[in-house]
């Protein structure tokens, strides 16, 4: 890590893997619009042009380049093999790591969180501050409904490869810990499939150019509660990303989450 100072000041200088796909872009975007940070380091696996004036580099000279740059903590979007890699080589860097690449298997979690007993790591589903909200409602709502079903639908662009998103497993996760009841999840339906009463009705759909959706929707006793996020835009997810970035590089090695960055800022 950079030694230039209080990361969280105006010099937080930060890299980028991933620099040619979607939230990449939007993380060195969101950047130039912010005068507390700096791109230092932009990586990304094939040739690509500049990106808000930031050259990119290959990916495959991602440790020599943090070594050289030192920057204080590196934003990944990448996916869940490339972000194995790059976390192995922020622990040999010394460089914390704030990722929000979904899809992983349980043994490359365990991968990610062995690169966290060297840096600090945060993983995320999603650095919208309102889904943050958004899970937190649902807790709540499905602890305080026993008993009623719960249906989770979640949208996202035609290209999203992972289904459901991550966030819908993290969702589901939060309803789980508090329903022990529910413990079936059951994606889509067709054919003679009633319903039971300790599944999870899961559906994904991928249309258009849609940025992101997510339904929890909880029956029961003749009445329905829908509790519903929508990002406008991937720009709400970089500005979080970035957030997470800034405090991050100021913690100690371990395992965090983006909860862990808002609790932060309401103390």
């Amino acid at each position: 890590m950079s030694d230039s100072g209080d990361p969280t000041a105006a010099d937080l200088r930060i890299a980028v893997t991933g620099a040619g796909g979607r939230m990449g872009r939007e993380v060195i975007e969101a950047a130039a619009d912010r005068e507390d940070v700096t791109v230092a380091v932009a990586v990304n696996r094939t040739a690509t042009d500049p990106v808000a004036g930031v050259a990119v580099e290959d990916a495959a000279d991602l440790d020599n380049l943090l070594a050289s740059e030192e920057p204080d903590v590196l934003v990944d979007f990448t996916g869940p093999d490339s972000a194995v890699a790059y976390a192995e080589t922020c622990a040999d860097a010394g460089v914390p790591l704030v990722t929000g690449t979904t899809g992983f298997t349980e043994s490359q979690v365990d991968d990610l969180r062995a690169a966290s007993e060297s840096v600090p790591v945060l993983k995320a589903s999603n650095f919208a501050r309102g889904v943050a909200a958004l899970r937190r409602a649902v807790r709540e709502a499905a602890a305080a409904l026993p008993g009623y079903d719960v249906e989770l639908t979640e949208t996202h662009h035609n290209a999203k490869r992972d289904a459901p998103s991550g966030t819908a497993k993290s969702i589901l996760d939060d309803v789980e810990e508090v329903r022990g009841d529910l413990d079936e999840r059951v994606h889509g339906r067709e054919g003679d499939a009633p319903r039971e009463s300790t599944e999870i009705g899961v559906h994904a759909r991928r249309a258009g150019d849609v940025t992101g959706e997510h339904e929890v929707l909880l029956a029961g006793n003749r009445e329905t509660l829908e509790l519903t996020h929508r990002a406008g835009d991937r720009g709400v997810f970089a500005e979080g990303a970035l957030d997470a970035a800034a405090w991050l590089a100021a913690s100690d090695p371990g395992w965090y989450g983006f909860g862990d960055v808002l609790d932060a800022g309401e103390e």
